[in-house]
């Protein structure tokens, strides 16, 4: 017999019916938080600060008041609290770069502060692991991949700025059953990278979509074009210029097997 699922809605700001469900719980597993993908201006970076720490604070109380509280929170996190760097930046956090453009530590804000409210959550008996995950790529429309596969149906996949930042990635597909292999491992309770094993500069993705696309060419961008462009389809270039070469350590270590690595 299957178990029973059901879904319960809550404005994600204060307790609720949804805490009662934790209680005996295998996992309390924490996605939430506002989109990126948006101006950095003041009320959209008080609205991803908010939904990232009180949204986190509220989990950990709950968890903290359940008579038979979960296994293992799994605590959603993110890949660029580590520095901008062209080489293996996974173990070092960013922020010690003097010229990061104000809404790239802006970025680096939410992610340090989204993980201090997970580290200051008092949960005894419930392994807090920090997931920072590299962009997922899927189908789904709004995403990063359906962002850059936009750009190169309309003739615009060319490298942006030098092409040589990396972009660290992760298909739908291996995310979930990352965060589902988490679930059912030890004496997990630290830090996690959920990323492919094969980071790219962005050149070589986006030449990639191209020959999947069958495109051969895509008019290259520079700086001042992504400026532009990122102030029409109101987003930020840092989604797209900051390199990110984060690799999977823990998942390489105990025998993660990728379906699209």
């Amino acid at each position: 017999m299957q178990t029973p699922w059901k879904s319960l809605q809550q404005d994600a700001a204060t307790h609720g019916a949804w805490c009662a469900e934790l209680d005996g719980a295998d996992a309390v597993i924490k996605l939430a938080g506002r989109s990126v993908n948006c101006r950095y201006n003041p009320g959209n970076r008080r609205q991803i600060m908010q939904s990232c720490v009180v949204t986190s604070r509220l989990v950990g109380e709950a968890v903290a008041a359940a008579r038979r509280p979960p296994r293992v929170w799994p605590q959603a996190s993110t890949a660029t609290i580590y520095a901008h760097r062209f080489d293996e930046a996974g173990g070092i956090i960013g922020g010690g770069e003097a010229d990061l453009p104000d809404s790239w530590r802006f970025s680096l804000d939410v992610a340090q502060a989204w993980e201090r409210e997970l580290d200051n959550a008092s949960v005894a008996g419930t392994p807090k692991v920090k997931v920072r995950s590299a962009m997922v790529m899927s189908l789904q429309r709004g995403g990063v991949f359906d962002a850059l596969l936009s750009l190169v149906r309309v003739g615009l996949g060319g490298k942006a700025g030098d092409g040589r930042q990396y972009i660290s990635w992760i298909h739908s597909t291996d995310f979930v059953q990352a965060v589902c292999w988490l679930i059912d491992q030890d004496k997990i309770d630290d830090v996690i990278n959920i990323a492919s094993p094969n980071p790219l500069p962005n050149a070589e993705f986006i030449r990639h979509q191209r020959a999947a696309w069958g495109i051969p060419f895509g008019l290259p961008a520079t700086g001042w074009m992504l400026e532009v462009g990122a102030f029409v389809m109101r987003s930020e270039t840092e989604l797209i210029l900051k390199s990110r070469r984060v690799v999977h350590g823990i998942l390489a270590e105990r025998g993660f097997r990728f379906q699209f690595p």
